[in-house]
């Protein structure tokens, strides 16, 4: 079990590091969605993935 300092660290750390975004999903309208969410090993390193590559594309389109 974490001491308090460390709880204490790791919360100061996540303020001032991190962001927490959520999602809701509609279970019937993206039933494709979820199921493919629930496939990956990783949920967030996927969407990561597709975020980053989608900014890719977008910059070799925009530098041609």
């Amino acid at each position: 079990m974490a001491t308090e300092a460390q709880i204490k660290a790791v919360r100061k750390y996540e303020k001032e590091n991190m962001k927490r975004v959520t999602f809701m999903f509609n279970l019937k309208k993206d039933a494709d969605i979820l199921n493919r969410l629930e496939s990956v090993p990783s949920k967030a390193g996927y969407i990561k993935a597709l975020i980053r590559a989608d900014i890719a594309r977008q910059q070799n389109e925009s530098s041609n």
